[in-house]
């Protein structure tokens, strides 16, 4: 998630913040589940499935915008 930005920035605002921390691993964890169900492994009704991809979704949009935020506060 976010590969258009540097990994390293990505950790540290990370370790800076438990906010982000907790939608990156949120996002990762719906996005195994997604290609579980996509893939076959797993099995989930396709409204229940929508909802998951929307969720991923909305924290990828909120992650997205705290980078921006960090960059434009840190002068990056």
């Amino acid at each position: 998630m976010l590969e258009e930005f540097p990994q390293e920035l990505i950790k540290k605002i990370r370790q800076e913040n438990p906010h982000f921390d907790k939608i990156i691993e949120r996002h990762e964890e719906l996005k195994r589940i997604v290609h579980e169900v996509e893939e076959g492994r797993e099995h989930m009704e396709d409204l229940e499935l929508e909802k998951l991809k929307l969720e991923k979704l909305k924290l990828k949009d909120e992650a997205y915008q705290i980078v921006l935020k960090y960059k434009k506060e840190h002068g990056l």
